[in-house]
């Protein structure tokens, strides 16, 4: 059966490719939210592919009879009401697979930068690195290493263990808060083919809390997890990086510890208010930031593009 799949948020050439032999018609016009629905029925659409910026919602199920599928490239579902599509019929699927190097390659790339200071020293070097070259070269000069550093990983699923996964090769020690699991086991592949079995340690938010050097949270939801209390049982001098969701953490409580430098500081992928985070976080000298690109990687959208292909004609 030939479908009509509207990729509203992009879809790349992989799994463009894949589809058309496949005998799809992919379209990858980008619809405003507001005119989707009229756009998926007058172009019969049967499958909808979004990432972060499209939602699903009941109005749009209820009001478009052509949708068959609602397919999201990444993790979470957040965007897309998945009980109520499913009691309709349609068939609501992920890639929770694909991005989870992409994300944990992130992780380490804000854990890097603010452990040498680098993100605020690539603020403050184009401004007075010609005036003030030894002053800066003073102010940055205390940097850290992360061998032999703790890391705490809340939430210990696919991105969880990638992280882990680096950390090891680092040479951090890995201990990790998951209510789901029962133990820390994963493993590291080499470049070499070598494979090693090891097991980070499982312990309570409280314990991951007080003992790590690093939290990085890898949780689904938005429900709130690290307020106030949590940042004020961290570890003095900790470093906290969110590339979960923006929800996760109470801004003004982290903006307070980056402040009193009970936090050192912060690596955020993501924002309460996205599209438009907080001016008080994006003007704070102790956060290094990126926009929402946790999952994009050519690599990682070409894994993507190739696994919402697959499970499309799966489905179809």
């Amino acid at each position: 059966m030939s479908l009509t799949i509207l990729a509203n948020d992009g879809l790349a050439t992989s799994g463009i490719d894949a589809l058309t032999a496949g005998g799809h018609t992919v379209i990858t016009t980008k619809v405003a939210q507001s005119q989707l629905i009229d756009y998926i029925n007058q172009h019969k659409v049967d499958a909808i592919l979004v990432r972060s910026a499209t939602t699903v919602r009941q109005d749009m199920i209820d009001a478009c009879p052509s949708l068959k599928m609602v397919g999201r490239g990444g993790v979470g579902m957040d965007n897309i009401d998945v009980d109520y599509a499913k009691s309709k019929g349609l068939k609501v699927f992920n890639t929770p697979a694909a991005s989870s190097d992409s994300v944990a390659e992130l992780v380490f790339a804000h854990l890097f930068g603010m452990v040498r200071h680098l993100h605020d020293a690539n603020r403050n070097m184009p401004l007075d690195g010609d005036s003030q070259f030894g002053q800066l070269k003073k102010t940055y000069a205390k940097g850290s290493e992360l061998s032999g550093k703790t890391i705490g990983i809340i939430g210990f699923g696919r991105i969880g263990k990638a992280v882990a996964r680096r950390a090891y090769g680092v040479g951090m020690r890995v201990i990790v808060h998951d209510p789901h699991l029962l133990d820390g086991d994963f493993e590291v592949a080499f470049a070499d083919g070598q494979i090693l079995k090891t097991s980070a340690s499982m312990l309570s938010m409280n314990e991951v809390l007080r003992a790590a050097d690093v939290v990085t949270l890898h949780i689904g939801g938005n429900s709130e997890l690290i307020d106030a209390k949590a940042l004020a049982t961290m570890k003095e001098g900790a470093f906290l990086i969110n590339a979960a969701r923006g929800g996760v953490v109470n801004e003004p409580a982290l903006i307070d510890a980056l402040k009193s430098q009970h936090i050192k500081a912060a690596g955020l992928d993501v924002f309460v208010d996205e599209p438009k985070p907080s001016v008080q976080i994006l003007m704070n000298p102790h956060v290094s930031l990126t926009p929402h690109i946790g999952a994009a990687t050519v690599e990682a959208q070409a894994r993507i593009g190739l696994e919402l292909a697959e499970q499309i004609m799966a489905k179809s």
